[in-house]
């Protein structure tokens, strides 16, 4: 992992910007009993889009932040009387915790630039922590990556929706709520 990611403490204050409004959306989609994460595009020093997870409210399991992102810059690159060319090489994504595999193969077709996340993802993580998708699938593309940028935040915006019930859960499979070791009782 380490060869990939650029950890990433000097770069917080430099983006607290955009991931304070990334981690707004993580907490606006947990109050909608999504998973918290959230993300902001950045081309050239100007937001285009942004992206909360939307599946269970849009009972759409690809309604990442990530994909809900990339189709909002798709229409602002349509909304430009320049006709600008859809680019995004040069282009921050700022992502609350480490993209999926899913949004790590978009990412990587995309040709996103540079690539900021919060923490890792130990379950499903594209960038590393489970699987490196630009490896696995060969894409040549270089991409900076920095990982572990407000990373205890973004932990324990996660803590918080897993010490929950999932409402969403299949009937069978609903998560109850239980405590994490390391928590102290209220």
């Amino acid at each position: 992992m380490e060869e990939y990611c650029i950890r990433a403490s000097v770069f917080e204050e430099y983006c607290s910007e955009y991931l304070s409004e990334a981690f707004r959306l993580a907490e606006e989609a947990l109050a909608s009993g999504e998973v918290p994460v959230g993300c902001i595009l950045v081309n050239g020093q100007r937001v285009i889009a942004s992206g909360r997870n939307a599946a269970n409210e849009c009972k759409n399991g690809t309604r990442h932040a990530e994909i809900v992102a990339f189709d909002q810059a798709v229409r602002w690159f349509e909304s430009q009387e320049t006709s600008a060319a859809f680019d995004l090489t040069k282009a921050y994504l700022y992502v609350t915790s480490e993209p999926c595999m899913m949004c790590a193969a978009a990412i990587c077709q995309l040709k996103v630039g540079t690539l900021v996340y919060g923490c890792r993802n130990e379950r499903f993580g594209g960038f590393g922590s489970v699987v490196h998708v630009q490896n696995v699938f060969g894409y040549q593309y270089p991409i900076e990556v920095y990982a572990d940028v407000c990373r205890d935040r973004a932990i324990a915006l996660l803590q918080s929706f897993y010490e929950g019930e999932n409402p969403n859960a299949p009937i069978g499979c609903v998560k109850r709520k239980r405590k994490l070791p390391g928590k102290d009782s209220e």
